[in-house]
């Protein structure tokens, strides 16, 4: 799909910002260019859509040189995802996407039609979007609609230039999940710029790690993290990685699974009996309607039940909906930084359709150190506040 043949870049004729890179990236494959500043991987992604010129060798899609292709029309048959996604203020969330679909000569039910189907594809629903203002979105938000913006003309390959890096580490893995779960159904080719290591081990089919404008190790995940080639990949994994014990930790392996699930028409009543049949202080209220069920809604807790004032209240009404969570890929490593950056108990783990499938406490994370990595302080590692 995508061939870089011998691949320089120097932008003064001495130094080499990108010296000699040859990689292939196979069609509806994730690759992310990793390293550290300076290493060429953003340089890299903007040459494959022309943004930056090549100084020598030479780029291919589907055996094709860019250099032969006009660079407009090869970058409107691009995605192009960066950090601040740069939407046009006086324009509606609706018109922002259909920027490039306009261009292309698209009718205006055409565009509307397809702006209103990607956001629903990014979880944005259009009723409540469509017209909006940038201003009137949160950076989480606007990532999605920058997401929602690269795939209107339904390109093949889609280019991500540290398109989370400056999000909190909540809303960060919420969108990493939803490029995980744009992939299974799109089967897009996406070249994903990150310098952080945890997001390209989640997200990753293959992991190029460059160094100096070259390649140090193009691998899958689990051969990077089992056999990196020399001490720069192994220090750029991590030697204390959690993730090198025998196998990844996920939150789906140390997750328990059966989380007490409450329906949003449950009175209180009948909630303060469940907690107490089910020996638990908190239940997630979940959609029992939706299409898959048990998508997560909120969570309600014994200590919440008893400050109720009526009792004609359901669950909808009371719960807590300003809740953290993480997906069942989501690595250990991850697990403990959201609980400890909110302080949290327990959190639920929810599958890519946002179903509730389990949740994670101190027993489990206790559990799983002891097993795996016996000799790690518990103190430094498990959030000090915790239940069970």
């Amino acid at each position: 799909m995508i061939e870089l043949v011998d691949l320089v870049k120097s932008y003064d004729g001495k130094l080499n910002v990108v010296d000699g890179l040859n990689m292939h990236i196979e069609r509806g494959e994730l690759v992310v260019l990793i390293g550290k500043s300076g290493s060429g991987k953003s340089t890299t992604l903007r040459m494959i859509n022309r943004l930056i010129g090549i100084t020598e060798g030479d780029i291919l899609i589907d055996g094709e040189s860019i250099q032969n292709q006009n660079p407009i029309k090869l970058r409107r048959k691009i995605g192009y995802v960066i950090q601040k996604i740069g939407m046009i203020p006086h324009m509606t969330v609706g018109q922002n996407i259909e920027l490039i679909p306009q261009l292309e000569g698209w009718s205006a039910s055409e565009r509307k039609k397809r702006a209103k189907e990607l956001l629903e594809l990014v979880d944005l629903p259009p009723k409540d979007y469509y017209n909006r203002y940038p201003a009137e979105l949160s950076g989480g938000q606007q990532q999605r609609i920058g997401v929602a913006r690269a795939l209107a003309v339904n390109p093949e390959i889609i280019l991500m230039d540290e398109p989370f890096s400056a999000l909190d580490p909540i809303t960060r893995d919420q969108l990493q999940q939803e490029i995980l779960k744009l992939q299974d159904e799109l089967h897009k080719t996406i070249v994903f710029v990150t310098h952080d290591m945890d997001e390209a081990l989640k997200i990753a089919d293959r992991i190029a790690v460059l160094k100096d404008g070259e390649i140090i190790q193009y691998d899958t995940p689990e051969k990077i993290l089992k056999n990196p080639v020399n001490d720069y990949v192994r220090e750029f994994v991590g030697n204390h990685r959690l993730w090198q014990s025998p196998e990844f930790l996920y939150a789906k392996d140390i997750m328990r699974t059966n989380p007490t699930l409450i329906g949003q028409k449950r009175s209180p009543a009948q909630v303060i009996e469940m907690l107490k049949s089910s020996d638990t202080y908190v239940g997630y209220v979940v959609d029992t309607e939706s299409k898959p069920k048990n998508q997560l809604k909120g969570e309600i807790s014994m200590a919440q039940l008893k400050k109720v004032s009526s009792h004609d209240q359901k669950m909808s009404q009371i719960m807590n909906k300003d809740i953290s969570y993480v997906y069942e890929h989501t690595n250990m490593i991850e697990v403990l930084s959201i609980m400890q950056s909110q302080n949290y108990k327990r959190v639920p783990v929810l599958n890519r359709d946002n179903c509730v499938v389990g949740y994670i406490n101190r027993s489990c994370i206790l559990n799983v150190i002891n097993e795996v990595i016996p000799d790690v302080d518990y103190e430094e590692t498990v959030p000090a506040k915790e239940g069970v």
